[in-house]
């Protein structure tokens, strides 16, 4: 899968890097695209479009009814398929430019599926929705797709990224993942609306966000807090939930760090969001908070998912080993080398323990690339310091 906003000289590095053959594309200006770098693609044969484009084959012409000769070579390339075999590469971006082809195989995504389905958990839940809108290039969207599937889950797909409100209340899902930014744009809008209010309705609008951001599932505020809590979800939190088509019961963010008080006032006002993580490199997921009593920390990515084990590097630097850690970069077994040792995957990112109750919740602190060292010698993390800086309007 690649992304449709790759400029053309990524794009013809990542074709030739993969020897390219045959490419399926949406729309007319992605086939303009790939036609504009296919004179430096030589191994490009064959480019299908889903749209009607002109001049353009289309995907339907695959669409033959298969003779019995056809579907019996079918059976037999199946049976040769073996669990270990490349399933996808996907490309991501290098640290110095240059996209890295990340070779996943279908144990490493399968693993990564039964396990976190078990883990978050997702049980057999067919009749539920869920609405999808993140890019299906992405692992983590594709994964959780595969887990959908698998729980009996109907997906519904986004229009576009404009119209994701109106199809949360027109779909009414119980569920969606998302990542960070957008938690951010709709707390803002809600924020920005409920300044517009004036008099009684204002000061009971901002009670309730104050109350919010007081929100600790782990820790109980007292009777008096959770009546007044109560009050706060009756009158001022159901409209939010109304917003989101009024049946969230779980949204999952990952991709990035998530603000804590945007942790804590959805939380407490019932719209449960649960924050997880883990690199293309391992399928992705290595942790996520859990629908469970307890077993989810706002701040942290929760606990390790079943079947991987995690430890931390003298540096915090974090460590994962498992089924869903990748084969290696396509092509690249020097940049594999440095990223896999022992068996070990480097994530690349620096993180601390925090125990509640026996139970470890894993906190990324942040990008071990992006730490700096002051004038003092004094290293930096710059994470903590943005996401407070992120608070302000």
């Amino acid at each position: 899968p690649i992304y449709p906003t790759t400029n053309p000289p990524e794009l013809e590095f990542i074709f030739n890097d993969a020897e390219v053959k045959c490419v399926f594309a949406g729309s007319e200006d992605l086939y303009e695209k790939i036609i504009s770098v296919s004179p430096h693609v030589p191994t490009l044969k064959h480019i299908f479009c889903f749209d009607e484009v002109s001049g353009a084959a289309s995907w339907t012409q695959l669409q033959q009814t298969p003779t019995a000769e056809a579907m019996a070579a079918l059976q037999q390339a199946k049976q040769t398929i073996q669990p270990h075999h490349l399933a996808t590469i996907i490309y991501t971006s290098g640290t110095t430019g240059v996209p890295k082809g990340v070779m996943l195989s279908h144990h490493n995504i399968l693993s990564n599926v039964f396990n976190s389905a078990k883990s978050f958990p997702f049980d057999n839940q067919p009749g539920k929705k869920v609405l999808s809108f993140l890019p299906l290039n992405h692992i983590f969207e594709r994964m959780i797709t595969y887990i959908y599937t698998l729980s009996g889950i109907s997906i519904y797909y986004a229009e576009s990224l404009e119209t994701i409100g109106e199809n949360l209340k027109e779909v009414q899902p119980t569920g969606f993942t998302t990542v960070p930014r957008l938690l951010e744009k709709v707390f803002e809008k809600i924020m920005a609306k409920g300044q517009e209010l004036s008099g009684t309705k204002r000061k009971l609008f901002n009670w309730a966000v104050d109350l919010g951001l007081q929100y600790d599932n782990l820790q109980s505020k007292g009777l008096l807090y959770n009546v007044q809590l109560k009050l706060a979800n009756k009158l001022i939190f159901s409209k939010w939930r109304e917003g989101l088509g009024g049946n969230i019961e779980f949204i999952i963010t990952g991709g990035a760090a998530c603000q804590e008080r945007l942790l804590r006032i959805f939380n407490a006002g019932g719209i449960p969001v649960f924050e997880g993580y883990g690199p293309t490199e391992n399928s992705p997921v290595i942790s996520v908070n859990r629908r469970m009593e307890g077993q989810t920390k706002f701040g942290t990515v929760g606990p390790i998912i079943e079947g991987q084990e995690v430890k931390l590097a003298e540096d915090g630097e974090i460590l994962v080993k498992g089924p869903s850690v990748m084969q290696g970069y396509y092509k690249r077994p020097d940049l594999t080398a440095e990223t896999i040792q022992d068996g070990w995957l480097l994530t690349g990112d620096i993180g601390v323990w925090e125990e509640v109750k026996g139970i470890r919740f894993l906190k990324i602190t942040d990008r071990k690339k992006e730490l700096f060292k002051t004038s003092g010698g004094k290293y930096v993390a710059p994470q903590p310091l943005e996401n407070k800086l992120k608070e302000s309007p």
